[in-house]
C-alpha cells in the first residue's frame, strides 16, 4: 500500500480540543492544558487508525485574508473580536485557548510534526494546495464543511470529518458527498456559493436553500452554466430563480473565488518540511516527556509519543 499523507485544519481541531476537554484541566500555576492534551491525543488516534505515513499541520496564518474580504466584507465578520484600533481584524479566541497555542506549536515541533501555514492565506489553501496532485493518498482531518470541495476518488482524496466528535469520525468520499448533499464534490464550491454559509458569513442566494442549489446544480452541472441559461430567455429556467440569480449577481460574480480553495499555492515540498513521521528520539524525546510533567499533559504525550513510535 502506498504511504497516507495526513494534512490537518490544525485551528479547527484545536478549538474542538478546547471545548471537549473541560478547561479545568490546568497546570500547577493555573494555565489550562486542556486544548494541548485534546489535540495531541486526536493526532495519536488518526496517526494510528489511519496509518499516516506523512503529517502536516496546516496552519492559518491569516484566517481572513484581506483579498477574500474585499470582495466579500461579511466574510468570517462575526468572528472578528471587537478592538479599539485600525489593526488588522483580531479571531475571537478564548483567552483560554489562546494562553495554549504557543504549547501547541513547541510539542508540535519538538514531535517533528511539520507545521505549514502561507502568509494571506488561510490553512484550507494550504490543505488544498498540498492535496492537489499529491504523490500520496491524501486524508483531510477537518471539522468544517469547506474543505468537502477536495474529496476525489480518482485521486484518493479524502476528508475526515470530525463535525460528530472523534468517536463518530466520519470519512467522506465521492459517495458520502452525494448522498449527504446531492451534489458532486466538485460542484460543493457552487453548491455552498448558491447555498450560502452562516459559519462563513457568505449570505448565499436569498431564496435557494440546499435543495434547491442541488436540484439546480444537478441539471446545469455548474454555477457559470446555471447563470448562462438563466440570461438565456429559451432555457427551462424558472423566472423565480432567474430573478434570484439577478438579485444576488453582484455576490455571484465574486463569491466562487472566496469559496473555493487555493489549490497551487508555492509550497515547500514534503520533504523541505519534514512531513515523513518517526520515531521522536533524543534531546527532543527528553524534552517532551519534561514537558508532559511540567506542564501537566497527563498521557497525551506518551500517547503521542507511542503514536510516532510506530511509524519507524
Amino acid at each position: 500500500m502506498p504511504d497516507r499523507l495526513m494534512l490537518l485544519d490544525t485551528a479547527s481541531l484545536y478549538f474542538r480540543a478546547f471545548y471537549g476537554v473541560p478547561d479545568s484541566i490546568r497546570r500547577s500555576d493555573g494555565t489550562p492544558v486542556n486544548a494541548v492534551r485534546g489535540l495531541l491525543d486526536m493526532i495519536a488516534r488518526l496517526v494510528v487508525e489511519f496509518d499516516a505515513a506523512l503529517l502536516v499541520a496546516c496552519w492559518d496564518d491569516d484566517w481572513r485574508p484581506q483579498w477574500r474580504v474585499d470582495l466579500i466584507p461579511s466574510y468570517k465578520a462575526h468572528r472578528v473580536a471587537e478592538v479599539v484600533s485600525d489593526a488588522a481584524d483580531v479571531e475571537v479566541v478564548p483567552d483560554l485557548l489562546e494562553a495554549q497555542i504557543p504549547l501547541i506549536r513547541e510539542v508540535l515541533r519538538l514531535a517533528g510534526i511539520a507545521v505549514v501555514g502561507v502568509a494571506e492565506h488561510e490553512a484550507d489553501d494550504v490543505i488544498g494546495s498540498y492535496a492537489t496532485g499529491a504523490a500520496h493518498p491524501v486524508d483531510i482531518v477537518t471539522g468544517d464543511r469547506d474543505l468537502f470541495q477536495l474529496v476525489d476518488d480518482a485521486h484518493d482524496v479524502r476528508v475526515v470529518s470530525t463535525t460528530r466528535g472523534m468517536k463518530n469520525l466520519e470519512v467522506l468520499t465521492d459517495a458520502v458527498v452525494v448522498a449527504k448533499y446531492r451534489v458532486l464534490p466538485e460542484q460543493y464550491a457552487d453548491f455552498a456559493t448558491l447555498r450560502g454559509d452562516t459559519s462563513d458569513g457568505l449570505p448565499g442566494v436569498a431564496g435557494i436553500g440546499e435543495k434547491t442549489a442541488s436540484g439546480l446544480l444537478g441539471e446545469h452541472g455548474s454555477l457559470d452554466a446555471l447563470r448562462a441559461a438563466a440570461a438565456d430567455p429559451a432555457s427551462s429556467v424558472s423566472s423565480s430563480v432567474r430573478a434570484k440569480l439577478e438579485a444576488a449577481a453582484a455576490y455571484l460574480d465574486v463569491a466562487p473565488r472566496v469559496v473555493a480553495v487555493v489549490r497551487d499555492l508555492d509550497l515547500p515540498s514534503l520533504e523541505q518540511v519534514g512531513a515523513r513521521l518517526a520515531p521522536v528520539t533524543g534531546a527532543d524525546r527528553i524534552e517532551l516527556e519534561r514537558l508532559a510533567s511540567e506542564w501537566n499533559l497527563g498521557g497525551s504525550v506518551g500517547r503521542l509519543l507511542a503514536a510516532l513510535d510506530t511509524r519507524g
